[in-house]
């Protein structure tokens, strides 16, 4: 069986845990606040902070602007369930819109449409490593019309002066926009490093800060800080200092700190990240797009364009004119050639926790994208004989249930 998405753990990454295993600190410590500077050295941004996950970066942005009940959060139906939920722990509420039909990302032109009085914050979702349409976004947002219809509710709201962008960066790591790392642009981007990541650590997360100048960043990383580790004005690390034992708890903050155990793998990996595995992962996803492009039942999907360049995180085929059961079929067909793929996303709509809240039937575009498509194996270990495998499997199953 050709598995969907393995880790690409490296010898390096192995002797890097085992060096903070017998270093006796493994807790967030020496390697979790370099993996911080090599990320944000890595992204050109002026500061970064590791967690534990990508949606604990999300919930803890929200919080520090103060997002909370009576605030809208506009974010995409085409999501995983991450993006919303972290607006529902808030008490705030999800504002869903439609995606674009040729990338899978969010409209810029249904983000105008649901912007009201209580739009805090847009979340747009870079999906499959694709970056979204940033300097739209920004320009929309510094609209004079859309600054002056935004109330702010908090004191970072009111700083800020006008709608935050966060950007649910999770899929991305790597990615490019307009000749910049795509992390640069939003007013926050929050990258993911779990397990079936380009760049993994496991379970984490990361912040990267690009505020306005208004902002002291030093500031608002250590007040970020204090509120990802219990609210305790001082790290571990800080309190092995000779006296420097006493602390203080300043609010009931959250436990979404990275441990070094972690931070580790994720060093070791991000050493060879642009010249090995984005190679490999692009190299891969050519090849896909090769063995199906004359193919016409095949919709390939976007990884580059003029402006953009994917961190080529997944390959999200489409199947022309497949019905929901057609595409599942597909699917079941191809796992019985011992390959597995999978499906990104189910849009929230269709989601148990969400279904009572939104209908499929206002997000057209997603629904259309979501039953039409199909994930392919992408990862840095996959062979060339393998992902000819893939194709031939694809292609007969294909043809298999659609008859083409």
């Amino acid at each position: 069986m050709i598995p969907f998405s393995p880790p690409h753990i490296t010898q390096e990454a192995i002797d890097s845990v085992v060096e903070s295993l017998k270093s006796g600190w493994i807790t967030t410590g020496p390697k979790t606040k370099k993996l911080e500077v090599e990320v944000a050295k890595y992204n050109g941004v002026a500061k970064v902070l590791c967690l534990n996950s990508a949606t604990a970066g999300l919930e803890l942005i929200l919080r520090w602007l103060g997002v909370g009940p009576g605030d809208e959060v506009i974010l995409p139906a085409y999501t995983y369930s991450a993006t919303a939920n972290v607006v529902m722990h808030c008490g705030a509420s999800p504002i869903l819109v439609d995606v674009n039909p040729d990338d899978f990302n969010i409209s810029v032109d249904e983000i105008r449409k649901a912007i009201s009085p209580n739009t805090k914050v847009i979340m747009p979702v870079d999906i499959a490593g694709l970056p979204v349409d940033y300097s739209e976004i920004l320009a929309l947002v510094n609209e004079a019309e859309i600054k002056n219809r935004f109330k702010p509710n908090s004191e970072n709201q009111a700083k800020i002066g006008r709608i935050f962008v966060l950007a649910d960066a999770a899929h991305s790591f790597g990615a490019n926009y307009k000749g910049k790392k795509a992390a640069v642009y939003a007013d926050a981007s929050v990258f993911s490093f779990h397990a079936v990541k380009n760049l993994t650590t496991a379970e984490g997360g990361a912040v990267c800060l690009n505020l306005p100048a208004s902002f002291d960043v030093e500031e608002v990383y250590a007040k970020l800080n204090t509120k990802a580790l219990h609210g305790q004005n001082k790290d571990a690390l800080a309190k092995t200092q000779k006296g420097n034992w006493e602390y203080d708890i300043v609010e009931p903050g959250y436990k979404w700190n990275m441990p070094d155990v972690l931070a580790a793998i994720g060093l070791a990996s991000l050493t060879n990240y642009d010249s090995e595995d984005l190679v490999r992962r692009k190299r891969i996803m050519e090849m896909y797009s090769e063995g199906f492009k004359n193919e016409t039942w095949a919709e390939l999907p976007v990884f580059e364009t003029s402006d953009k360049v994917s961190s080529y995180h997944l390959y999200m085929l489409r199947i022309k004119g497949a019905s929901l059961e057609q595409r599942n079929a597909i699917i079941q067909k191809i796992f019985d050639k011992d390959v597995s793929v999978n499906v990104h996303f189910k849009p929230l709509p269709l989601l148990s926790a969400y279904s009572g809240m939104f209908n499929m039937s206002d997000y057209p575009v997603a629904y259309d994208n979501y039953k039409r498509e199909i994930s392919l194996p992408v990862y840095f270990t996959l062979t060339d004989e393998q992902v000819k495998t893939v194709i031939a499997a694809v292609r007969d199953s294909v043809n298999e249930v659609m008859g083409v």
